[in-house]
C-alpha cells in the first residue's frame, strides 16, 4: 500500500542524497568566502566590478541550490524519518535556512550581494577621505534592501529582530537587549569608579614607533606561541582585521599602525581565537552544519576568550614578554606587570571600538545597536547618522568624535549589510567569561599553564565542549552542556569587577 512516509529502507539513501546537496551548497558559499577574503586583502582596487558580479553569481547559485524544489522534497521526506542525533541536527539547520531563503526572491538575493560587493570599496574610500556623504547613498540602499529582505521572511515581525536572527538564531533579541542593558547599567558604575581612582597604571609600556615588518614578526610569534596551525592558515593584513575559512583553511588578518604595537598583538590574538575555533571543527563534518561554527555569539566568545582572558592576563605577559623583548629591543625595560597594566588600561575617551578596553567596549556596542535598530525601523534617517553617532558618544563616553572616519565610518559591517551583527560581540564577551569560568571550575586555574606557554589543556577543554560539536546543538543547548547553566552575564561581571577592582584599587569590587 502506498504511503507518504519514508520507509526505514529508503531513509539512508534519501539522507545521502540530501547530504550531498548540502555539501554542494556549502562549497559554493566557501568558494565565495575565498573571493571575499581576496577582495579585502590582495585584490587590485580596480577589480571590484568583476568581483561584484562573481560574488553575485555565486550567491545566486547557492540560493538556487538551497531553495530548489529538490531540496524541499528531500527535507519533506526526512521530516519524520528515523535519523540519528547528528543527522537530525543537519536537517534542522538546513530546514531553517530553507524556510528563510525560500521566502526571499532570488533577484533580491542577487541585488543584495552585488550591492554589498560594491559597497565595500565605497566604504573604504569614504573612510580614507573622511566623507560620510560619499558612503551615505549605498548605505541607504542597503538599509532599504535589508528591510525588504526581512519583510519577505516575516512581514509581521520586527524587521531588526529578523535580521538579528540571521546571526544569532537561537538567542532571541529580547535576551540580547536584556544583556546589553545590564552591561550598560552595571558597567557605568565600575567605569566611574575607575575614573575616580587614584591608581597610576603604567600606560606607556608599548610607546614608540614600530615598523610593519617588526610588528608582523611579533604577530607571528604570538600565533606560534598560541599554537596556530600554519599548515591550515596564514597571516595577512586588512583595514579591518578578520578571520575566515574552514577547518582546512582558517586565515587570520590583522593590522599594523606604527604607534600601536599592543593593538596589533591583541588584534592578532583576537583573530586567532576565531581561527582556532574554525580549526577545531571536525574534519568529517566539513561542508555540513556539523562542521560549521555555532553562529556568531559562540564564535565571538572564542576570540574574546583568547584576547582577554588569556592575552590580557598577567600570566600571559609573564610568558610572552621575554619573546617580545627578543623581537623588539625597545621593550627591554618593560616588566610583565607594566605590560599587564598597559594591556588593561581603561580609557573612556577612546573613539575606536576595536581599540577599546574590556569595560567601555560594550558602550561602543550599545551605540551601534541603538543606531542600526533605529535605521532599520525608519526612526533614523541615513543622513542623520553622523550627528546621532556623535551625540551618543558624547552621552555615553563623554567624548565627541571630530571626523567621520573615527566615528560612523570606522566599522566595516554596514558595508556588508550586516545589520543585527553587533549585539553578538557583547553576547560573545559574556559567554567567553562563562566558558572560561566553567573550564577553571572543572580543571583549576590556567595561570600556571599560561605562564609556561602551555595552552593545550585550555584548548582541549574548548575542543571537547565547544568546537567539536559544530551546529549539532542550538546555542542555548551548547552553553548549558558546556557550563551547566543558561547564558548569564554573572561570570563576566564578576570577572571584570574583580580584575579592575584589583588593578585600580577600588574598594567594594
Amino acid at each position: 500500500m502506498a504511503t507518504d512516509q519514508p520507509s526505514q529502507e529508503s531513509t539512508p539513501d534519501t539522507y545521502d542524497q540530501f547530504e550531498e546537496r548540502v555539501r554542494r551548497i556549502a562549497n559554493v558559499s566557501n568558494a565565495a568566502g575565498v573571493l571575499q577574503w581576496d577582495q579585502e586583502v590582495v585584490m587590485p582596487e580596480a577589480g571590484t566590478p568583476a568581483r561584484a558580479q562573481q560574488l553575485s553569481t555565486l550567491s545566486s547559485l547557492g540560493h538556487e541550490l538551497l531553495t530548489a524544489d529538490e531540496t524541499g522534497d528531500l527535507l519533506d521526506e526526512l521530516e519524520d524519518a528515523e535519523l540519528d542525533d547528528e543527522q537530525a541536527a543537519v536537517v534542522r539547520e538546513v530546514r531553517r535556512r530553507y524556510d528563510r531563503e525560500t521566502s526571499v526572491p532570488q533577484e533580491l538575493v542577487a541585488e543584495i550581494s552585488e550591492t554589498t560587493a560594491n559597497a565595500h570599496p565605497k566604504w573604504k574610500q569614504a573612510k580614507e577621505a573622511d566623507d560620510f556623504e560619499a558612503f551615505a547613498p549605498v548605505l541607504e540602499d542597503l538599509v532599504e534592501l535589508k528591510r525588504e529582505y526581512a519583510n519577505h521572511i516575516d512581514p509581521d515581525a520586527d524587521p531588526y529582530e529578523v535580521l538579528f536572527s540571521d546571526y544569532e538564531p537561537y538567542i532571541d533579541l529580547e535576551t540580547a537587549e536584556r544583556v546589553l542593558e545590564r552591561l550598560r547599567d552595571e558597567l557605568v558604575a565600575l567605569i566611574e569608579a575607575v575614573d575616580e581612582s587614584d591608581a597610576e597604571l603604567t600606560t606607556d609600556a608599548f610607546a614608540g614607533e614600530f615598523d610593519d615588518d617588526e610588528q608582523e614578526a611579533l604577530a607571528r610569534d604570538a600565533l606560534d606561541s598560541l599554537g596556530y596551525d600554519w599548515d591550515r592558515g596564514r597571516l595577512d593584513t586588512a583595514p579591518h582585521p578578520f578571520s575566515t575559512g574552514t577547518q582546512f583553511d582558517a586565515r587570520v588578518t590583522t593590522r599594523f599602525e606604527e604607534d600601536d604595537l599592543l593593538g596589533s598583538i591583541t588584534s592578532t590574538i583576537h583573530e586567532f581565537g576565531h581561527a582556532n575555533y574554525t580549526l577545531g571543527l571536525p574534519d568529517d563534518g566539513y561542508a555540513t552544519p556539523l562542521g560549521e561554527a555555532r553562529d556568531l555569539s559562540v564564535h565571538e566568545s572564542q576570540s574574546r576568550l583568547w584576547e582577554n582572558h588569556v592575552g590580557r592576563s598577567r600570566a600571559f605577559w609573564e610568558h610572552f614578554l621575554p619573546i617580545a623583548r627578543e623581537r623588539v629591543p625597545e621593550l627591554e625595560d618593560v616588566s610583565p606587570e607594566d605590560a599587564y597594566e598597559a594591556a588593561n588600561q581603561v580609557y573612556d575617551d577612546n573613539l575606536i571600538r576595536t581599540e577599546a578596553d574590556e569595560l567601555t567596549y560594550h558602550l561602543h556596542i550599545v551605540i551601534r545597536f541603538e543606531i542600526e535598530r533605529d535605521l532599520i525601523s525608519g526612526d533614523l534617517a541615513v543622513e542623520d547618522v553622523p550627528e546621532t553617532w556623535n551625540d551618543k558618544y558624547e552621552e555615553y563616553l563623554g567624548v565627541r568624535p571630530e571626523t567621520d572616519a573615527e566615528s560612523c565610518l570606522q566599522d566595516i559591517h554596514w558595508s556588508h549589510g550586516s545589520f543585527g551583527y553587533f549585539p553578538t560581540y557583547s553576547l560573545g564577551s559574556v559567554l567567553a567569561a562563562q566558558l572560561y569560568a566553567a573550564a577553571e571550575d572543572e580543571l583549576g586555574s590556567f595561570d600556571d599553564d599560561v605562564r609556561e606557554g602551555d595552552f593545550e589543556e585550555l584548548n582541549g577543554w574548548l575542543r571537547e565542549n565547544v568546537h567539536q560539536h559544530g551546529k549539532q546543538y542550538t546555542t542555548q543547548e551548547l552553553i548549558e552542556r558546556a557550563t551547566g547553566e543558561a547564558l548569564t552575564a554573572d561570570p563576566f561581571l564578576e570577572y571584570v569587577e574583580s580584575k579592575y577592582g584589583d588593578l585600580y584599587g577600588i574598594e567594594g569590587y
